[in-house]
C-alpha cells in the first residue's frame, strides 16, 4: 500500500478513536460535574490543546504516518479547538501578533455569527 493510503488510514483510525474519546469525556463530565456549564467541551478543548502542544513539539520522535493518525486524525475528531490553539501560537511565535490577534478574536466572532445564521437558517 503507498505512503498516502497508510496516512489516510490512520487519520480515519485515529478520527474514529477521538470522536469516541470525545463523546466519552463530553458524558462522564456531564454525569460527574453536571450540564449548568458546558464543561465536558471545556475539559476536551484545553485537553486538546495541552496534548497537541506536547504531541506536536515531540513529533520528529514519531512517524510522519503516526503523526497524521494522532494529530489529525484523533485530536482533529477530539477537537479543533487545539488546532486552533496551536496555530494562533505559531504565529505569535513568529512575531505575526496582528495575525494572531485576528485569527483568535475572529474565529470567535465569526464562528458565533455562524452558529447565529445557522440557527437562523434552519428556522426558515
Amino acid at each position: 500500500m503507498p505512503k498516502w493510503a497508510w496516512q489516510y488510514a490512520a487519520v480515519a483510525l485515529g478520527g474514529a478513536c477521538g470522536a469516541v474519546a470525545r463523546l466519552l469525556v463530553a458524558q462522564l463530565s456531564g454525569r460527574f460535574l453536571g450540564t449548568g456549564f458546558p464543561i465536558g467541551t471545556f475539559i476536551i478543548n484545553i485537553s486538546g490543546s495541552c496534548f497537541i502542544g506536547w504531541f506536536l513539539t515531540l513529533r520528529a520522535r514519531f512517524s510522519e504516518t503516526l503523526v497524521f493518525g494522532v494529530a489529525v486524525g484523533f485530536v482533529g475528531a477530539y477537537t479543533t479547538f487545539s488546532t486552533y490553539m496551536f496555530e494562533s501560537n505559531g504565529l505569535i511565535e513568529n512575531g505575526a501578533w496582528i495575525k494572531a490577534g485576528f485569527n483568535l478574536v475572529g474565529s470567535v466572532i465569526a464562528g458565533l455569527l455562524a452558529v447565529r445564521l445557522g440557527i437562523y437558517l434552519a428556522a426558515k
